[in-house]
């Protein structure tokens, strides 16, 4: 086996440059003699099927029956953000928006864990290396570095970052802007000062490297980059990072769509009659926005072609399934199956989605859309905010967490998740409230607030809002049927919710039509005014007075 070993290396290394004693990976402390760098797909498929065995935790690697590679994370099936810990040192300190999203982890602590990692990849019988760059605009872009231990994981990140040509390898990853050390098969130790679990992920600015313990989920690495990215972009070129998707219409007009894991944002994303942009991560510049990555990451739980045709049919050869069952006796994937985790996940390169625009640029937004799924029930499908509640609402970034995107969370949980990504924030909120609101105000740009929670009652009681009837209120928008259609103030919350929508019932457009106990529901709107309001106390001291009087008001 050590010989057929060696030949796969040389034979590899051959084909795309030799990195046993790369500059770059001996400064890094990485001796490991048997790399492989940039393999071409049928290769990770290869390599995934004959050296990632079964263990305890997890399932043997397979493939599905469209052709898509089905891997197990082992126990960590969603992200660990009370893990994530940002180094305190010198050259950031000042910066960062340190609490709960930030926990600080001192430069000691994280030697010892990099140390640990390097290790462990030392030890490993072979190593793959990925590059890529994160960023499609050039100006802004960074060379990123991911070496790991898994081949599913290297396949993933192939999928997930902007692809470079072979020019572009040979020639411009000398000089690596950030690097991924995941050893996620390795546990942290908990007698490290900081380390809480066997789970660490530590990112180090000034270090410019993320280090993964103890956890296998693909995820970690993606959202990781992204959170450099929220730090590099705003910080080092005054570019405005997002969490959010974007598509762009035939006449060229985009659409920015922000939302947490699990209300829509990738969904809503993949418009048969839009060009998608991206699905999860975009900067906006003073040229327009940009997608930060190569590919998409959707949840699969009840995936369908009926409701979903473009995401569903880009389970193919290349993409990477993550944690999903099959049908009895079959390799056909059971989406409705959450037995292993109900955050199921499929990774994807942009080019599977047959209207992507490549490059993966837009023009600057048109409309905005917040996305929230209100567990609640109290919130219209749809509602037009004033420049004012759009800023309230950006910084409160009310959802609720859907089971599965987190380790522990089983039923959908309401949050306030400022900028609707606040784990992912190395700076202030209010960064990147204000970056956004004097991009809105510079672009005229239209913003709406759709929920795609629940309507008819909270959850347990009424139903998730029919994903036709979103459509159709976003193709109302995008078509400028709602611009200037008569709007009924939502009670407390002061929303303006349009009285009619093209294809839509118009009862359901103001929610309290769609209860049954019309008791209930002013109560419930009440206690969510107040923990809106309760939220936003933490934020008042940034916030304009303009903004501070956008909110409910009891």
């Amino acid at each position: 086996m050590l010989g057929r070993l060696n030949i796969l290396s040389r034979s590899f290394i051959s084909k795309t440059h030799d990195m046993t004693g790369h500059p770059d990976l001996k400064k890094l402390g990485i001796v490991n003699r048997h790399i492989y760098r940039n393999l071409m797909v049928p290769e990770y498929y290869e390599r995934c099927l004959d050296k990632e065995p079964a263990n305890p935790y997890t399932k043997v690697t397979t493939v599905s029956s469209t052709g898509a590679l089905c891997a197990y994370s082992a126990s960590a099936t969603g992200r660990s953000p009370k893990e994530k810990r940002v180094v305190k040192e010198e050259t950031t300190e000042k910066d960062i928006w340190w609490g709960k999203v930030n926990i600080p982890l001192s430069e000691a602590s994280y030697d010892i864990n990099k140390q640990r990692a390097i290790d462990y990849l030392n030890n490993r019988p072979y190593l793959y290396v990925v590059d890529g760059y994160v960023g499609w605009d050039p100006k802004y872009r960074l060379k990123v570095r991911i070496i790991c231990t898994r081949a599913y994981h290297a396949l993933f990140m192939h999928n997930m970052l902007i692809r470079p040509t072979e020019e572009q390898l040979a020639t411009d990853f000398n000089h690596i802007d950030f690097h991924v050390l995941n050893a996620g098969e390795f546990p942290a130790d908990t007698h490290v000062d900081g380390v809480t679990s066997q789970t660490s992920v530590n990112v180090n600015f000034k270090d410019q490297k993320l280090v993964i313990l103890g956890s296998q989920y693909a995820g970690e690495m993606k959202k990781g980059i992204f959170g450099v990215m929220h730090y590099v972009m705003p910080k080092k070129h005054g570019v405005v990072s997002l969490h959010a998707s974007a598509n762009e219409g035939p006449k060229g007009d985009t659409t920015l769509l922000f939302g947490l894991s699990g209300t829509g944002k990738t969904t809503l994303s993949a418009d048969p009659h839009r060009k998608l942009i991206g699905d999860d991560e975009h900067c906006w510049t003073d040229e327009g926005i940009f997608n930060i990555e190569g590919g998409c990451y959707a949840k699969c739980i009840n995936l369908s072609r009926e409701k979903e045709p473009e995401i569903y049919d880009a389970v193919r050869f290349g993409s990477v399934l993550e944690n999903v069952c099959f049908k009895p006796g079959t390799r056909e994937v059971d989406f409705s199956n959450i037995s292993l985790t109900e955050n199921t996940r499929l990774s994807y390169p942009l080019e599977y989605i047959p209207n992507v625009k490549i490059p993966a640029v837009g023009g600057h937004p048109k409309n905005v859309i917040f996305l929230t799924c209100d567990a609640s029930g109290v919130l219209p499908p749809v509602s037009k905010l004033t420049p004012e509640q759009s800023m309230y609402h950006f910084i409160s970034g009310y959802t609720a967490k859907v089971a599965g995107t987190e380790v522990g969370i089983k039923d959908p949980e309401s949050t306030f998740s400022a900028c609707f990504g606040e784990a992912f924030l190395p700076l202030h909120p209010s960064v990147y409230a204000e970056m956004l609101a004097a991009k809105l105000r510079k672009h005229g740009a239209t913003t709406w607030l759709l929920n795609t929670g629940w309507s008819g009652g909270k959850f347990g009681v009424g139903k998730r809002m029919d994903l036709k009837v979103t459509r159709k209120i976003l193709d109302a928008i995008h078509a400028g049927e709602l611009d200037n259609v008569p709007t009924k103030d939502l009670p407390i919350f002061g929303l303006h919710v349009p009285t009619s929508c093209p294809g839509v019932d118009p009862q359901i457009l103001m929610p309290k039509n769609t209860w049954a106990n019309k008791e209930e529901y002013d109560r419930t709107l009440t206690k969510l005014a107040h923990e809106f309001i309760d939220n936003f106390k933490k934020y008042e001291s940034g916030a304009s007075k303009e903004t501070k009087a956008a909110g409910p008001k009891l």
